[in-house]
């Protein structure tokens, strides 16, 4: 489905949120939830079983099942409802809790396919703040149910365990959240959902005691938008970033450090709530708890920037000729495997042993330095020079044309035999270059080419210098 085509079933959508918010709590709103929430249900399981290059039709089936599930323990509760009335504990339960584990597994599968191999910081990160909201969630949900002696141990254990698969299903958010992918549209409606399903989870448990119970009987209407939004998810055309490898993350996000500090104020705020401490004394150990949660975050978020600094100057080292700045070999074949059909000029400065042995290695590293910047100057946007060592640079060009090749070609010669200024002196070299093309198919190689074009470069050279060659 394409972006134009989410944006109209995402209005469409708020706009039957709203209906149902006002009808909620009538035979009216009832069918209005069923029309709706019915067809969704059928829209999602054929996006999700339909062929589509993504693949992974076990992770949509998944989300679809959740959201089948789901909408069957509605149906279950408003059959009873009008029935005789629903119970504290009853199958609308056993279909809502079965939900959590087959959404999170969900979740779960698509943050190992987005992010192989990356996922424990993601991991220890998810586990630290459902820790933390683990003891909140305890304390002023759950705790309270067993101390009601007048429920039954099914009308006890079946409410706390709604607290339970919230934060089972909260640990496969973050765990998604966290680890690195891309972050598009599908990746964000799927937060978006998880968001209003957790928030509205988080309603039921606490409006009833705060507002009049049609306030918290009116929240039930964002499941709908809910159902909404996953099917969107599901039907999305880009969907596939959530279910394939994204660019690989070598930098931490301040806001993680955020949470990180909120996780370590859970407990010690949970602990001073129930205390009987009086408010000064509260607020005294709160603010000093505070500071000390802020400037242990605030040394760790030091420590692991001076940390990423580190191994990224490494990683840069590692890819990049540490005169000119341009890319080495490895680089360089990082990205010939990557890219498709190129062209690739080979070249190697005329003159340079000259220059170096009568001025000196210094005015031989200006003239490389002056080469580079000029070649990198030349190209386009998107191509890539590299040093291989020595005097000699390639220049890949993805996607160009002989003709393109040819002329980069001439330019590159009339630059390079521009004078370099050294203290006072003009260094002059020229070049030789061999042009040659990878074609597209699985038989082309990036070295064959490569070598071609060496060998066309040698061909310039014993022709005269100062000129190109194109590889037969």
């Amino acid at each position: 489905m394409s972006r134009r085509a989410i944006g109209m079933l995402l209005i469409a959508g708020a706009v039957a949120t709203v209906v149902e918010a006002i009808t909620i709590d009538s035979t009216t709103g009832d069918v209005f939830y069923f029309l709706i929430a019915a067809p969704l249900c059928v829209l999602t399981w054929w996006a999700a079983l339909r062929p589509r290059p993504d693949g992974n039709r076990v992770t949509w089936a998944l989300l679809a099942l959740m959201q089948t599930v789901s909408v069957a323990g509605d149906l279950v509760q408003t059959w009873q409802f009008h029935h005789g009335g629903a119970p504290l504990a009853g199958p609308s339960d056993v279909l809502w809790l079965s939900a959590y584990p087959v959404q999170t597994i969900a979740l779960i599968r698509m943050a190992r396919r987005r992010a192989p191999g990356q996922l424990r910081a993601a991991a220890l990160d998810a586990l630290t703040l459902t820790t933390a909201a683990a003891v909140a969630s305890y304390l002023f949900f759950v705790e309270p149910l067993f101390q009601q002696g007048r429920l039954s141990l099914a009308e006890t254990v079946v409410p706390a365990a709604y607290p339970l698969g919230d934060l089972v299903f909260l640990a496969g958010v973050l765990v998604l959240t966290l680890s690195p992918g891309r972050r598009g549209g599908p990746t964000r409606l799927l937060l978006l959902w998880a968001s209003i399903s957790l928030l509205t989870n988080l309603g039921y448990n606490i409006l009833p005691y705060v507002v009049d119970g049609i306030w918290a009987d009116r929240l039930g209407a964002l499941a709908l938008f809910a159902n909404v939004v996953i099917t969107a998810v599901v039907m999305h055309a880009g969907r596939g970033e959530l279910t394939t490898p994204g660019p690989r993350s070598t930098k931490m996000h301040p806001a993680r450090g955020v949470f990180l500090g909120v996780a370590m104020m859970t407990a010690p705020a949970t602990a001073v709530v129930h205390s009987s401490l009086q408010s000064r004394a509260w607020l005294v150990v709160l603010s000093a708890t505070g500071v000390c949660a802020g400037l242990v975050v605030a040394r760790f978020m030091i420590a692991v920037r001076e940390q990423e600094g580190a191994q990224a100057q490494l990683a840069y080292q590692a890819r990049h000729d540490p005169l000119t700045g341009l890319a080495n070999r490895a680089l360089l074949g990082e990205h010939l495997d990557r890219e498709g059909p190129a062209v690739l000029l080979y070249l190697d400065l005329d003159g340079f042993k000259a220059v170096n042995d009568a001025e000196g290695h210094d005015a031989g590293d200006a003239v490389l330095v002056a080469v580079a910047d000029r070649l990198s100057r030349a190209v386009r946007a998107g191509d890539v020079v590299a040093r291989l060592g020595g005097d000699e640079f390639v220049v890949a060009c993805p996607g160009a044309t002989v003709r393109d090749g040819i002329a980069l070609a001439e330019r590159i010669l009339h630059d390079v035999a521009v004078p370099v200024p050294f203290h006072g002196a003009l260094l002059s070299v020229g070049a030789s270059i061999g042009i040659a093309v990878r074609e597209p198919g699985p038989q082309s190689s990036p070295l064959g080419a490569l070598r071609s074009a060496d060998e066309a470069m040698y061909r310039a050279k014993r022709l005269g210098r100062g000129r190109w060659i194109l590889a037969g």
